[in-house]
């Protein structure tokens, strides 16, 4: 059993691409994608639930594992596209924590809703007289 398993073992390892994709420089990165889409997901969601302490942390992860994946030997691309994506999502939301919260973002979320609810009044003050 033992030698069958050291024939597969050689049999992947003499692929190169085989090799590649049975190694953590490949599962690693793949199985690390899942917070970048998360980031990626959560830009279309209401800023108000950001959370401006768990961006900055993940901004700066992103920003570490992105110089650790080119200071390994062989450097890892894949790992690199997964936090420079990360990065970037988590730079683009704390963007929108800061409008919203600092820059007079929900002021004019807040205007927009009270102007939004004044105007279905009104509508709902037509259809009634009619």
């Amino acid at each position: 059993m033992a030698a069958a398993i050291k024939a597969l073992n050689a049999k992947i390892r003499s692929n190169k691409y085989l090799d590649y994709f049975c190694s953590t420089h490949f599962w690693g990165p793949a199985s690390n994608f899942g917070i970048p889409i998360a980031a990626v997901a959560d830009m279309t969601k209401d800023p108000e639930i950001i959370s401006g302490r768990m961006t900055a942390a993940l901004s700066l992860y992103s920003a570490v594992f992105m110089r650790y994946a080119l200071a390994v030997t062989p450097a890892n691309y894949l790992l690199f596209g997964c936090h420079f994506i990360n990065c970037s999502s988590q730079l683009i939301q704390g963007y929108r924590y800061m409008q919203y919260w600092n820059w007079g973002g929900r002021d004019a979320a807040l205007k927009a809703k009270g102007l939004a609810g004044e105007a279905a009044e009104k509508a709902s003050e037509v259809v009634g007289k009619k």
